[in-house]
């Protein structure tokens, strides 16, 4: 029998969206806290899903066990697949001698803590988004961060405050796909009009970024870095996701931007050079500032292609593996499809969340192959192979790091079950609901909407297929452009990118600063919120007041 979700349980909306609220609520704050560590705060904040989807929202025990099952395994594979191989790749790097080159490399190119930042965190990350997403941007950066050694506030904080701009369009365009299969617009129309929303953003975070991490007067004292920084990303990703297509709008953006930063660096310096490795106002020293030694001590051309090598294969294997044709030939080898039993189309969506009743599939595609995890594993080998270790020393180094993440890794599995779980009880719905309530204030809030659905799913993606046919509907019943409401979803969703607790968790395991999740939480959340709100209302603007409604895509 199939069961139907029910958005208003208790006849009265505030009542029915703050039951629906309670467990992401109290999972943020348990995080928060610092008083809980996150694999119970995560396994709290599943029980506390578990019984408001069964005692509020009516569902059926045996369908709410196994859809937390399904976002169990949905978590471990590929979210926890990739976090797992990219610390691998990470420890061959150290154990080689190879990590601690290409840091001496990074700070060849500047000293400057605050051009660092730009150049690893914002273009660096930016480029590994387009090509991977969903938590390797994040991994990677914070890792080289660390090995900068900057304090792992700063490395944490910083890597999730940059991963923003880019993500609407990451992993080869697959939020905009979801959103256009969500929706049933053309992703092309979606992807220009994210594309007259997001590069305005891009311009903002690289400033965004380094006040948070220097202040307003250490920015002031790099802004032509600045400047040339958000500039050639922005203008690249406005001319790509409009003129050609929304799949590779990171990757070229990204790699231009990151050239001319490089190329800019050459021919000029901040009058003074910012040293410092800590975030400014915020007392984490908990990591020494590099020997007086190692800042002097300058790679061969030779050392520096080989430390960077196994970066370098990374990005152009994961560029490989996530093209269309690859992708979908490792698919046709190996993708064993698993049809949940007692899940699988046995619950509905009502209007008006969806047009008309429609089932819920859950299939879990074992699509091994082409994860971007697999990927990553792949080229964490022909590293290992390279660097001469033997194939033992790669196990032993494998182990160590599954030892490390067993409690991240259950975390992250945790974390996509109660996601999975709100997908499936009506939940999610309810919220999304309460938010078009608003009427004339709808397209802030539509905006603020996707930010939640990336805070409670993880993805921006996920929150595109969640909430994207929601946003459809709403936008013509207010009379407002479906397009233009369904890239707020997307482009609101990306301020959501930073606190979702998965990427808290991915930072804190990158940086191996385990059990201060909660320090990074507080640290990056009103980043995030007052972010959100600026893209709310860049989307009122876009629905309501001229020239801006002439950006509008039709």
């Amino acid at each position: 029998m199939i069961w139907s979700q029910v958005y208003n349980p208790f006849g009265n909306v505030v009542l029915s969206s703050l039951a629906a609220a309670v467990p992401i609520v109290l999972l943020l704050a348990m995080i928060a806290s610092g008083k809980v560590k996150p694999h119970i705060a995560a396994g709290a904040g599943l029980l506390i899903a578990l019984a408001v989807a069964i005692l509020a929202f009516g569902m059926p025990a045996g369908l709410a066990l196994r859809a937390t099952g399904f976002g169990l395994l949905t978590g471990l594979f590929p979210i926890g697949w990739i976090v797992l191989n990219v610390l691998f790749l990470y420890r061959l790097t150290v154990e080689r001698g190879w990590f601690q080159i290409m840091q001496r490399a990074v700070a060849g190119v500047t000293e400057d803590r605050r051009l660092q930042v730009l150049l690893v965190a914002f273009c660096f990350g930016a480029f590994f988004e387009g090509a991977a997403g969903f938590g390797t941007p994040v991994a990677v950066t914070a890792a080289i961060l660390i090995g900068l050694r900057f304090s792992p506030l700063a490395a944490a904080g910083l890597s999730l405050i940059a991963n923003t701009a880019p993500v609407a369009f990451g992993a080869m365009g697959a939020p905009i796909q979801g959103l256009a299969t969500a929706t049933g617009i053309d992703p092309f129309l979606l992807g220009q009009m994210v594309g007259r929303q997001l590069p305005l953003f891009s311009l903002i975070v690289p400033f965004w970024l380094i006040c948070a991490f220097s202040g307003v007067r250490g920015a002031l004292k790099i802004w032509p870095a600045i400047l040339v920084c958000g500039v050639t990303f922005a203008v690249p990703q406005f001319l790509v996701s409009n003129f050609l297509n929304p799949w590779i709008v990171d990757i070229v953006a990204s790699a231009v931007s990151m050239l001319c930063l490089i190329g800019f660096l050459k021919v000029w310096k901040p009058a003074e050079i910012w040293t410092s490795p800590q975030l400014r106002g915020h007392d984490d020293s908990c990591v020494e500032a590099p020997p007086v030694t190692e800042a002097v001590v300058h790679p061969t051309a030779g050392q520096v292609f080989l430390a960077a090598l196994p970066w370098i294969l990374l990005c152009v294997i994961l560029t490989i593996w996530a093209s269309a044709p690859v992708k979908k030939a490792l698919e046709a080898a190996f993708a064993p499809a698993f049809h949940i039993p007692g899940l699988d189309d046995l619950m509905q969506r009502m209007p008006p969340v969806v047009a008309k009743p429609t089932v819920e599939h859950a299939v879990f595609k074992f699509t091994f192959l082409s994860y971007t995890g697999t990927g990553i594993l792949v080229t964490a080998l022909i590293s290992g192979a390279i660097m001469r270790l033997s194939p033992l020393k790669m196990l032993r180094l494998y182990g160590q790091t599954i030892w490390t993440l067993r409690y991240s890794l259950g975390t992250i599995a945790a974390m996509l079950a109660l996601g999975t779980l709100t997908r499936f009880s009506g939940a999610d719905a309810t919220l999304g609901l309460a938010f078009a309530r608003t009427g004339v204030l709808y397209p802030f809030f539509g905006a603020l909407l996707g930010w939640l659905g990336v805070a409670a799913t993880g993805s921006d993606t996920a929150s595109n297929v969640l909430f994207g046919g929601l946003q459809k509907i709403t936008a013509n019943q207010l009379g407002l452009s479906p397009v233009l409401m369904a890239a707020a979803n997307s482009s609101g969703g990306v301020m959501g990118k930073m606190i979702d607790t998965q990427s808290i968790v991915v930072a804190s395991t990158a940086t191996g600063w385990f059990g201060h999740e909660g320090k990074i939480l507080r640290f990056v959340f009103w980043h995030s919120l007052i972010l959100a709100c600026l893209v709310g209302g860049l989307i009122m603007l876009q629905a309501y007041v001229w020239p801006f409604t002439a950006m509008v895509v039709h």
